[in-house]
């Protein structure tokens, strides 16, 4: 395989990029450096044996270039985070879906040379995960937050047939996308993109929608992205992660490990499993409180999370993956339970050195009414 990945790297793209040397592939990473990623201005975490070209996939004649000799393409480009994309909304937007188009046109003007490309979406395009109201809809339904709830700080989600409160399921890809954040819908058009145009033009084409992915490598100075990361660097300076609602929010906590090996998976299996979409998470539903003591915990200590009971535009209340499609399709299921990837984790950022930026991203979006 020669591969180009793009984002490679970042933290799952720089995992990806090991995962590929290690398998014997030939490995080129194009990737801009941003800021808010690679505050040094290096990629630090990307393996000397990968080519590195430095660009913006935004940028056609730097895609052209990068895609020289290429028979493989992992998309992992982008800007993320629900957060900051509610206000930074042409950034977002530019980046990730006119990169994600850019990127098509060129793969389309060579289709001939290549034989996959996979594209990481994430679970952000569900917008909230799915529920079931044992009076209405006991198969799975999308629970309501009207905002007047959220004010009284009721925080489950209600049916939108009785008014119920409904119980937290798993949620199958057939679920409806219904994006809450400027992120979610770029993700959502970037995975859309990818399929449809990759089924019109007979481009093999596979998107992955990535769970709550965490390990070593996540930037920690990056308050809008990656909570086990931001849990852990609060950890780390010896401050109490913050968590929003009441704490019991769950997630798909799924290791940057697991990730990487769905992604390559996603890239060797037959023609049979083109033009969909794949959950890829652990699929065992953890709380964010959960998740946090766990963390403080690996890294042998005791903090408690701070509960501020504020609630954020662009969030959710619960989504865990049901991967029955991905275990069917690609032979792929998720092995690190969440205490040992947390110790993978607190190793690795018991040796850096980050800035707490979270009070400052907090403050901004109060500011800009995101934060209430």
């Amino acid at each position: 395989m020669r591969a180009l990945v793009t984002g490679g790297a970042g933290f799952i793209g720089s995992h990806l990029v090991d995962l590929l040397l290690a398998r014997g592939h030939t490995v080129r990473v194009l990737d801009d450096l941003l800021p808010q990623a690679h505050p040094t201005g290096r990629a630090e975490n990307l393996s000397p044996a990968a080519e590195l070209v430095v660009g913006d996939v935004r940028d056609r004649a730097r895609v052209d270039a990068a895609l020289e000799g290429i028979d493989t393409v992992f998309h992992l480009a982008g800007m993320v985070g629900n957060g900051q994309s509610m206000f930074d909304l042409v950034r977002y937007t530019d980046v990730n879906v006119k990169g994600t188009a850019m990127l098509l046109e060129a793969l389309l003007a060579r289709r001939a040379d290549i034989r996959r490309l996979v594209t990481a979406s994430s679970m952000v395009v569900y917008g909230d995960g799915a529920y079931a109201c044992p009076s209405c809809t006991p198969s799975g339904c999308r629970g309501l937050r009207p905002r007047a709830r959220l004010e009284r700080r009721a925080w489950e989600p209600i049916c939108p047939r009785c008014g119920a409160e409904v119980t937290p399921v798993a949620t199958t890809e057939a679920h409806p996308l219904a994006p809450n954040s400027t992120y979610g819908i770029t993700k959502r058009d970037q995975e859309e993109l990818t399929l449809v145009l990759g089924r019109a033009h007979g481009l093999p084409s596979i998107a992955l929608r990535y769970l709550n992915t965490y390990g070593s490598r996540q930037a920690l100075s990056n308050p809008y992205t990656g909570v086990a990361a931001i849990m852990a660097m609060r950890v780390r300076l010896g401050k109490p992660p913050t968590l929003f609602e009441d704490g019991a929010q769950l997630r798909d906590p799924t290791h940057v490990s697991d990730v990487a090996v769905a992604t390559l998976r996603a890239a060797e299996v037959g023609d049979d499993a083109l033009y969909e979409a794949y959950n890829i998470g652990a699929g065992r539903p953890t709380s964010i409180a959960d998740m946090a003591r766990s963390i403080a915990r690996s890294m042998g200590s005791s903090i408690e999370p701070t509960v501020t009971g504020e609630f954020r535009e662009g969030d959710i209340r619960h989504c865990f993956a049901d991967v029955g499609r991905a275990e069917r399709a690609l032979g792929w299921r998720a092995k690190i339970a969440f205490e040992d990837g947390a110790k993978e984790l607190a190793e690795w950022v018991v040796g850096q050195a980050p800035e707490d930026n979270t009070e400052r991203a907090n403050e901004e979006l109060r500011r800009a009414g995101l934060l209430r």
